[in-house]
C-alpha cells in the first residue's frame, strides 16, 4: 500500500471532489462517495492492496493523529 502523496494537484482534486458534492443531500453525498470508492477500487484492482487500505482507513478513525478537522 502506497501512503505517500502521489496526486499531482491535490488541491485541484480536493476542489473537484467538493464541487461534486455541492447541492447534494447527505444521502446523495454518501451515495456519491460509495460510487467513487468502488470506481477507484476497480482502478486499483489489487485485492491485497484494497484490503490493506480498508484496514488502514478503519484503524485511522480510531487514531486521533490521523483525523483532520476543518
Amino acid at each position: 500500500m502506497i501512503t505517500e502523496p502521489r496526486i499531482p494537484d491535490p488541491d485541484g482534486f480536493y476542489e473537484a471532489l467538493l464541487a461534486a458534492h455541492e447541492g447534494r443531500t447527505d444521502a446523495q453525498s454518501a451515495d456519491l462517495n460509495a460510487r467513487l470508492v468502488l470506481l477507484l477500487a476497480n482502478q486499483c484492482a489489487d485485492q491485497g492492496v484494497l484490503l490493506a487500505c480498508i484496514h488502514a482507513a478503519a484503524t485511522a478513525e480510531d487514531d486521533p493523529s490521523t483525523t483532520t478537522t476543518p
